[in-house]
C-alpha cells in the first residue's frame, strides 16, 4: 500500500544510521535486537473500514484466483530459499550447497525470532477467522496475522540473495513480491500483513548486513553460491 511506503523507506535510513540442519539453526538476532513492536502501527480494528475493505480483497481474490496461482500459494507456503531456483537456475541446489543451505537456515530462523514475539502482541485475526467466507487453500494457521511472516522471510530472502547475486537483482526481487504475494492469494492473509512483512523484512535484512556476525557467514556462503553458479 503506497501509505506505507514513507515509513518503510524512513525506516530503513533509521536502521542503517553453523549448524547443517534447519532444526537446529540458530537465528542471527531476536525480536531484543529488532521490536517491531516499536517500529510497526498496530494493525487496523477488526470492525473498521479498513479490515472490511480487505476482507472484500481477499474474498475477490478468492474467486478470481486460478488453480496454477492456487498451485503456486500452495508450494510458496514452504518457507525456505530453494523457493528462488525457478530464478536461480539448476545448479541451486541444497545438496551442492550446504554452507549455503545453513546460512538460509539461520536466516529464516531469524524471521521467526523476531516476527512471532510481534504477532503474539497484536494477534489480528486471519482473514478466515473473522469471516467465514474465506478458505484459504494453504494451511490454516491461528497465529497472529500482523505482520505476515511469509513475507517478512521473502523480503529478506530476496534482500540477501540479491545482494550475493547483484546481477540477477531484478528477477530475484520479483520472486520475493510474489513470494509475499502468494499469501493473499492462498487467503491467509490480509493485504497490509503483506505491506508491515515487507517493511519487517527490510528492517531486519538493513541489521543482519550491518552485524559482523552476520557477515562472516554470509561471505562464505556467498562464495559458495557463486562458484556453484559459475560467477
Amino acid at each position: 500500500m503506497k501509505r506505507y511506503a514513507s515509513l518503510a523507506a524512513g525506516l530503513l535510513l533509521l536502521v542503517v544510521g553453523s549448524a547443517a540442519r534447519a532444526e537446529d539453526a540458530k537465528p542471527f538476532i531476536t525480536n531484543k535486537d529488532v521490536d517491531l513492536t516499536m517500529i510497526l502501527p498496530p494493525p487496523p480494528a477488526n470492525d473498521s473500514a479498513e479490515t472490511k475493505a480487505e476482507l472484500g480483497e481477499v474474498l475477490t481474490m478468492q474467486v478470481t484466483r486460478t488453480p496454477e496461482m492456487e498451485a503456486r500459494a500452495i508450494a510458496d507456503a514452504e518457507e525456505n530459499v530453494w523457493r528462488f531456483a525457478d530464478v536461480m537456475g539448476p545448479n541451486f541446489n541444497k545438496d551442492k550447497l550446504p554452507k549455503f543451505s545453513a546460512f538460509f537456515d539461520r536466516v529464516v530462523e531469524t524471521e521467526g525470532a523476531v516476527v512471532d514475539p510481534a504477532k503474539d502482541v497484536w494477534k489480528r485475526p486471519r482473514p478466515h477467522q473473522l469471516s467465514d467466507l474465506v478458505k484459504p487453500v494453504v494451511k490454516l494457521s491461528s497465529s497472529g496475522s500482523w505482520p505476515s511472516g511469509h513475507a517478512t522471510v521473502g523480503t529478506i530472502m530476496g534482500i540477501i540473495l540479491s545482494d550475493m547475486v547483484p546481477e540477477r537483482r531484478a528477477e530475484i526481487m520479483a520472486r520475493a513480491a510474489e513470494f509475499a504475494h502468494n499469501r493473499i492469494v492462498g487467503g491467509i492473509h490480509y493485504p497490509s500483513d503483506v505491506e508491515m512483512g515487507k517493511i519487517s523484512g527490510s528492517v531486519i535484512a538493513a541489521v543482519l548486513l550491518n552485524r559482523d556476525d552476520f557477515k562472516a557467514e554470509y561471505d562464505v556462503a556467498r562464495a559458495e553460491l557463486r562458484s556453484d553458479l559459475g560467477m
